[in-house]
């Protein structure tokens, strides 16, 4: 089952995304086809304030597992996460 990672960055965070960002990354890639799409969100300046993580997991604890687990986690940089489960309805990548 897909899950939408929904992260905000702690107002105060300082360079904490900048710092992890690598790390993060590498950990994104290391769940291989599972990690579907991921990004930052954007605040009004254009600068990230949060982020989207669409991860397939076998249910909402593995989910959880998996966001606990993130550098950027981890390292404080959130204020919260939210974890739900979505289903792929309109433009989903050919699965082969």
């Amino acid at each position: 089952m897909l899950f939408a990672l929904l992260c905000t960055d702690r107002a105060d965070a300082g360079s904490l995304r900048a710092e992890t960002r690598a790390a993060h990354l590498d950990y994104l890639s290391s769940f291989g086809d599972a990690m579907k799409f991921a990004g930052p969100f954007l605040g009004e300046n254009g600068k990230p304030n949060g982020s989207l993580v669409m991860i397939e997991a076998e249910d909402a604890a593995a989910a959880q597992a998996i966001a606990d687990g993130d550098p950027y986690a981890k390292a404080g940089l959130f204020s919260s996460v939210t974890i739900r489960p979505w289903v792929w309805a309109l433009n989903k990548p050919d699965a082969a």
